[in-house]
């Protein structure tokens, strides 16, 4: 049997679609944000989610250096804040200034004031993933700052949006 080329299984992956979601924390006053495709419900008891951030990235070290973060699940009208929260590269500092959002109440990490729903969370676990790193948390806090809004997509690497109703 041969090895599945990496741009082959990228573009297959890439077929299903997912909701865009900000993860973000905080650490010494500090807000770092990463968008993120790769997040789920995992359990209603306790209640879990996950996602997968990638080693190298300068948000898998925060992340898991502060051990609570948020979540806040983009609407139709936020591709630049996903685009943003994707550039490799970006400045450390001010990188969520450009767009409205508060602390959490419970954990202190950014929540943005125009998700469609967000969720307040602790790690409970880190699991290697190959190149990213799996990790799950207990749901502390949910709200639904725009519940109305029709949420971001991700497919066949570009952004889409709900069509019809």
């Amino acid at each position: 049997m041969s090895p599945v080329d990496r741009t082959d299984f990228r573009r297959v992956a890439g077929r299903f679609a997912s909701g865009i979601v900000v993860v973000s924390t905080s650490m010494g006053g500090i807000g770092h944000a990463m968008t993120v495709t790769a997040f789920t419900s995992v359990s209603l008891d306790p209640l879990l989610v996950l996602f997968c951030a990638e080693k190298i990235a300068r948000f898998h070290d925060a992340v898991l250096a502060a051990g609570t973060w948020a979540v806040s699940v983009l609407n139709e009208d936020s591709e630049k804040i996903a685009r943003w929260l994707a550039t490799r590269g970006r400045p450390l500092e001010g990188q969520l200034d450009a767009f409205r959002h508060h602390p959490g109440p419970l954990t202190g990490a950014p929540v943005l004031d125009d998700a469609l729903a967000a969720m307040e969370c602790r790690t409970t676990a880190v699991h290697d993933g190959g190149d990213h790193s799996i990790v799950v948390g207990e749901v502390l806090a949910v709200s639904e700052p725009r519940p109305a809004s029709a949420p971001l997509l991700y497919y066949a690497s570009g952004y889409a949006r709900l069509s019809g109703g």
